[in-house]
């Protein structure tokens, strides 16, 4: 298996070859609410069209009432912007970066507004998700094809779309993790330290999606989604042990669940596991949410207060490693993904910079790719009406 720390930067590709055709890059986000009055709206926009009452809304927006009624994402997704652009500047890649959500505030359609004023005419999109599946992938290309489609409806001319390759094994993101979990490791107790068991951690969702989830060769079985968690996790735990001489035991597993329990989902959940660890006399446990760029409000919660709280109950100590958020190995590897996307569209064939068993994804989805449970027209992808 290639060891991340060998893995090096990408061939034939850098900041003196341009960035042309694209004149903008848009950095696309989830979004979530920066007080309490906007916790059930924004729960509204992330349920629309599912008929969720707003009293049952507002019992579910209690996580967010935990912490002011404010998600950290809008924070984390200001820095990451403000990395972004200074690591452009200092390394001469012209390239303005713009930023919208899905379900809050600044809105997708009203940054492509803004961006469609400013002419932008050629856009390349980094979502703030690494991997494949529909609310990974589809969902957000579904959400700027509806986009596209009311500025046509205001009678403007919206930009070309396209977007950024997954980034889950680019060595930018996976580096970052690996020294997450050395520095979680330092923080537990010096006689259960050497025995820590790695839960790497990640979205749940529903295992029909899992299995339908990346390119229609990868279906079944999980789908790409569980592939490449899969892959993610060898790597960081192989690079862990390189760095302190021991094999530690690993498992992924799962978190944030939601919808009706009769609806099979990925498992084990992340405090059954802890559960089971205890049972089995593990002395202690290092959960890394590898399914997450920032410590947004399902890390704090899911981990930092729920599971944390199970571990306390059954006496098995934890830590928590970080997630990438801006570190600079990060913001270069979106530099590098935007280089690289560019000189593809010139016609060049760069390096295409990844680790791991799974090589480097797709730049374009197929037909076929994470579908969603009703047919929707998604921009940037080989079924786009927006090419």
């Amino acid at each position: 298996m290639p060891d991340v720390l060998d893995a090096g930067g990408p061939a034939g590709v850098s900041a003196a070859d341009g960035v042309r055709p694209y004149d903008a890059l848009l950095l696309l986000s989830f979004g979530g609410p920066e007080g309490p009055d906007d916790v059930v709206p924004f729960l509204e926009n992330v349920t629309r069209g599912r008929g969720i009452p707003r009293e049952r809304l507002a019992e579910v927006g209690e996580h967010y009432f935990l912490f002011g009624g404010v998600s950290p994402i809008n924070a984390q997704c200001r820095t990451l912007l403000d990395a972004l652009r200074k690591d452009f500047a200092e390394q001469g890649v012209e390239l303005p970066v713009y930023w919208g959500n899905r379900n809050w505030a600044p809105y997708l359609t009203d940054t492509l507004r803004e961006m469609t004023r400013d002419g932008r005419r050629r856009v390349l999109t980094f979502a703030t998700s690494a991997y494949a599946s529909y609310s990974g992938c589809r969902q957000y290309r579904e959400n700027l094809a509806a986009a596209l489609a009311t500025l046509e409806g205001e009678g403007m001319k919206p930009p070309r779309v396209d977007k950024l390759r997954h980034f889950f094994n680019h060595p930018g993101f996976v580096e970052p993790m690996a020294d997450g979990v050395l520095a979680a490791l330092d923080t537990l107790p010096a006689r259960v330290r050497d025995g820590a068991h790695l839960a790497f951690t990640t979205h749940s969702i529903p295992t029909a999606a899992a299995g339908t989830s990346g390119p229609p060769g990868d279906h079944g079985d999980g789908g790409a989604y569980v592939a490449q968690h899969l892959d993610v996790a060898r790597l960081v735990a192989s690079a862990v042990a390189q760095r302190t001489g021991a094999q530690r035991p690993w498992r992924l597993v799962y978190q944030s669940r939601s919808g009706p329990p009769e609806v099979p989902w990925l498992e084990p959940d992340i405090c059954d596991h802890l559960e089971s660890l205890h049972a089995e006399g593990a002395p202690a446990a290092v959960m890394v949410p590898i399914g997450f760029v920032s410590d947004h409000m399902e890390v704090l919660y899911d981990l930092d207060t729920e599971a944390t709280a199970k571990a306390r109950e059954l006496g098995l100590p934890v830590a928590r490693s970080a997630t990438v958020g801006a570190d600079p190995r990060f913001t270069a590897a979106v530099r590098e993904l935007v280089l690289e996307r560019a000189a593809t569209e010139r016609g060049a064939r760069p390096a295409r910079c990844a680790v791991g068993t799974l090589g480097p994804s797709h730049d374009v989805c197929p037909v076929g790719c994470c579908p969603g449970r009703t047919a929707k027209a998604a921009a940037a992808g080989a079924d786009s009406p927006y090419a």
